[in-house]
Formats: C-alpha cells, sequence, structure tokens
C-alpha cells in the first residue's frame, strides 16, 4: 500500500479515527492489526519473515536479561544476529555473492555456475531488521529493558507510518510512545497534516516529475552524452531527495497525528558544508545507527589516524551495501569514505566556516554528493563510468551541448520547466529557512492568518496543479 494510492487515502482516516476512538488499552492491538494489514497488502507470503524476526528478537532480549552470565549472553546476542542478518543475507545479498564467488573463481581459472535463488526482496526488510538488530543489542548493553508485552513489541517493529522504508526508530524513543496513554492534541494533528501535505509535494511535484526524465536516460545511458547526462543527474539528486525525504514527512506526519513523535530523518542536506556534515543530515537515522552500532564499536576517532580512516572507510562500505547487494552501491559508499578521510586530512574544524567561505564548501558538498549519485542510480559500474567520463562532451559546442545533446534529446518542454521549477523553487525556501528553523512552526507562528492561508493555499495548489500524471514507487522500498 503506497502512501500516494486511494487505498491509504482510505485505510488511514479509519485507523486515524478509530484510534482515537477507542479506549488506549485497545489501541496497541489497533496499531499492531492495521501495520499487519498495511504490510500484507504488499505480498502476504513475507509477513511470515517479520513475524519470524519479531519473536526471534523478543525471546533473545528476554534471555539476555534471564541469563546475565557474560558467556551466555554473547552466545544468545550471536545466534540472535546470525538469525536475523541470515533471513536478510537470503533475500537480499545471496545472489549478489554467488555470482562474485563465481567471478573470482573465473579469474583463477576455476570456472563455477553460479546457484542463484528467484526470490522477491521484501519490502523494507532492511529496516524493519536494523531497529529489531538495534532492540537486541541495546538489551545486551543495558542501556534498555527487554518488553515482556508481545504485542506491544510487535507493534514497535511493524509500526505502519516508518515500517518499510523509515525512519529507523530506536526503542528508547518508540517504545515507551507505544505503550504510554495519549490524548488527541488538535496542534499536534494540525502540525500531522502540514507535514504529510508538504511531504506529498516532494514527492508528487519534484520526484515523480524527475523519475520520468532520469529513467529514460539511465534506462538506456549508451544512447546519451552530454548535456543531457548532467541534467539527468542533476533531476535524480533532487528526485532521491524529494522521493525519500517526502516519504519520511508523510510517515512523521501520519504518526504525528496519532500521538507519536518519530525522529526528524533529514534536515537539508543540500545546504552541508562538508561530507561529515552532510551525513548529518541525510537519512538521520540510519546514519546514526551505523555510527552507534558499528563505527564506534570499531574504535570510532578513538585511535591513530591511519585505523580512524580505516573504520570510517569500513562503515561506509557496509553502509554502500545495506543499500544494495550490487557493486555501484559499495563504490558509492566508498567514495564517500574516501570524501571524509580527505575531510579530516585537508579541512580544519575549528569553527564553522562563514560567509563565502560557507558558500564555497556547500557548492563544493553538493557537486561532490551529486556525482556520487551516479553510482547509487546506474545499473552497473560500467554504466557509472560511461556517464562520469561523458558529461561535458560536446560541451565546445555549447548550443549543440544544452539543445541537441540536452533538453530537446530527452524530450524536456518548456511546459516542463515551468511545472518542475516553481516546487524546486518552494523546496529550496523550506529547506533554506529549516537550516535554523521548524518551517512548519516558522509559517504556523511567526506569519499573520492572511499570509498563512496563502502560503497553504499555494502549496495545495502546487499539488493539485503541478503533481506528476504517472504514480511511482518510493525509491527506497527497493531497500
Amino acid at each position: 500500500m503506497l502512501f500516494n494510492s486511494w487505498q491509504f487515502a482510505l485505510f488511514f482516516p479509519i485507523v486515524f479515527a478509530l484510534y482515537w476512538g477507542l479506549p488506549h488499552k485497545f489501541r496497541v492491538y489497533l496499531l499492531l492489526v492495521a501495520s499487519y494489514w498495511f504490510y500484507m497488502s504488499w505480498n502476504v507470503k513475507y509477513v511470515v519473515l517479520i513475524l519470524f524476526t519479531t519473536i526471534i528478537s523478543y525471546l533473545a532480549a528476554i534471555f539476555l536479561e534471564r541469563y546475565p552470565a557474560k558467556s551466555a549472553r554473547k552466545v544468545i546476542l550471536s545466534l540472535t544476529l546470525v538469525a536475523c542478518l541470515g533471513v536478510l543475507f537470503v533475500f537480499k545479498y545471496f545472489n549478489f555473492f554467488m555470482e562474485a564467488l563465481a567471478d573470482l573463481s573465473n579469474m583463477f581459472y576455476f570456472p563455477i555456475h553460479p546457484m542463484t535463488l528467484k526470490l522477491l526482496l521484501p519490502v523494507g526488510i532492511s529496516f524493519y531488521t536494523f531497529q529489531t538488530l538495534g532492540y537486541v543489542i541495546d538489551v545486551y548493553r543495558g542501556t534498555v529493558k527487554a518488553e515482556r508485552n508481545f504485542w506491544v513489541y510487535a507493534t514497535f517493529i511493524s509500526f505502519f507510518p516508518q515500517l518499510v522504508a523509515g525512519p529507523i526508530e530506536r526503542t528508547n524513543n518508540l517504545l515507551p510512545q507505544i505503550k504510554a496513554p495519549h490524548e488527541f492534541r488538535y496542534e499536534q494533528a494540525s502540525y500531522g497534516i502540514k507535514l504529510m501535505t508538504w511531504g506529498f509535494i516532494k514527492k508528487l511535484c519534484v520526484a515523480d516529475v524527475f523519475a520520468v526524465y532520469v529513467d529514460r536516460v539511465f534506462g538506456s545511458v549508451y544512447d546519451f552524452k552530454g548535456f543531457a547526462l548532467l541534467l539527468a543527474v542533476g533531476f535524480f539528486t533532487l528526485q532521491i531527495y524529494c522521493d525519500f525525504s517526502g516519504y519520511s514527512d508523510i510517515a512523521r506526519g501520519c504518526s504525528k497525528m496519532l500521538g507519536i513523535e518519530l525522529m526528524e530523518n533529514f534536515r537539508s542536506p543540500y545546504f552541508s558544508g562538508s561530507i561529515r556534515e552532510f551525513w548529518s543530515r541525510w537519512h538521520i537515522s540510519l546514519s546514526t545507527w551505523f555510527r552507534d552500532y558499528v563505527y564506534i564499536p570499531l574504535g570510532g576517532n578513538r585511535c591513530g589516524k591511519v585505523r580512524h580512516n580505516v573504520n570510517l572507510m569500513l562503515t561506509f562500505i557496509v553502509s554502500g551495501l545495506w543499500h544494495g547487494a550490487n557493486w555501484t552501491f559499495l563504490v558509492w559508499g566508498m567514495v564517500h569514505g574516501l570524501g571524509q578521510a580527505a575531510e579530516n586530512a585537508f579541512l580544519r574544524r575549528e569553527g564553522e566556516a562563514k560567509g563565502f567561505v560557507r558558500a564555497l564548501r556547500t557548492a563544493g558538498t553538493f557537486v561532490f554528493v551529486m556525482l556520487a549519485w551516479v553510482f547509487f542510480r546506474a545499473g552497473s559500474l560500467n554504466e557509472a563510468v560511461y556517464v562520469l567520463g561523458h558529461l561535458t562532451a560536446g560541451i565546445s559546442s555549447l548550443k549543440n551541448y544544452l539543445f541537441v545533446e540536452g533538453v530537446n534529446i530527452i524530450d524536456f518542454h518548456p511546459f516542463d520547466l515551468l511545472s518542475v521549477s516553481i516546487p524546486v523553487l518552494a523546496l529550496v525556501l523550506w529547506d533554506w529557512l529549516s537550516v535554523k528553523y521548524d518551517a512548519i512552526t516558522f509559517i504556523t507562528c511567526r506569519k499573520s492568518c492572511a499570509v498563512r492561508y496563502v502560503i497553504y493555499f499555494g502549496l495545495l495548489t502546487l499539488l493539485i496543479l503541478l503533481r506528476a500524471t504517472e504514480k511511482t514507487d518510493f525509491v527506497y522500498f527497493q531497500f
């Protein structure tokens, strides 16, 4: 069930009405049923996987508290990691691993035929697996208590607003809120509706519009060169941000309407002045998860410079592979790891750059991130190398570069420019404002009633008139 579907437009108001109409003690059961119904709308069979992961982690946490001996706790944690990551490996990485093994054997003139599985990747498996593992590790570390109520815990793992594409919630944030009684607050529900609306604008008016051109070019990259490729790379840079952050906004808005606060997952990432800052603003729930459960346990920055950079690289390689079983994702992670290592070596961190220096750093960071997205979007390393190598092809003839081999060949019409420039301008202004303020609170509290309703009317007009004609899945559903 997509957020941008008529099914969800019927589903959520029913859940919302029942949730606030029921006594507190029954709400957790409603959320659990609604969450499993939401997930089963994708594929009924794969509900077995999330149920298996939920049961294993639920029992593991209880056993971790029941058996305090260090050796027993290590065994329990290890078995849980093997079980949960094993499911993820089989469905997401088994074929990639077998094909890589076959390629390696061919290099040594010992050819083998890779055994592969024909399995559909379950929606959201990487997200709920990491949320599960975070809970078990927290119990192992003693930072949270094991949840004894299975229905509460199952709701925590399957909570439908953030189930299939995050944010990856932490135990100490979401679990207590599921158990706590909530009273309906108009201000909270109003904020949630506004946040959902902004998320839909980003998804329908920016991401889905750009997706048409991005898919056209990256679906057959060797048929394009020069400015057409550069446009596709720039369009994808905006598409993936608006698609993913749009989902997070809708998820947070839905949750807020139910009285539950999810963590902020994006914070104006393209206004970052460094790659390190970018990762503190982009997919925050995942980057902090890797920081706390991979990077810091490896030693973090509490070691020599060489070891510190090795820890960075390992963390980003794992992060790249988390996104997908493809060499392109691994290289994308390595590129960001190398970028941060270079920053550690050459950029001073004392104080925050301001003025012209800050603008230069922001522009440089944006270009770096944009070019790195090529590896993320390309179907293979060869395609990624082709795109990067042909971005400036034919630029000596600027008119030919911009039009003949550019906007004309990808069928980008003047109306298309108008239909995307207005929401993109709104996006830039919104994110610029969000660097220092909460944009919704700023508009709601600091503007007069007339100004607020002009802004609301303008945003709704964008959503109605400039939305894409074709509905597309959210990009991060594939992860």
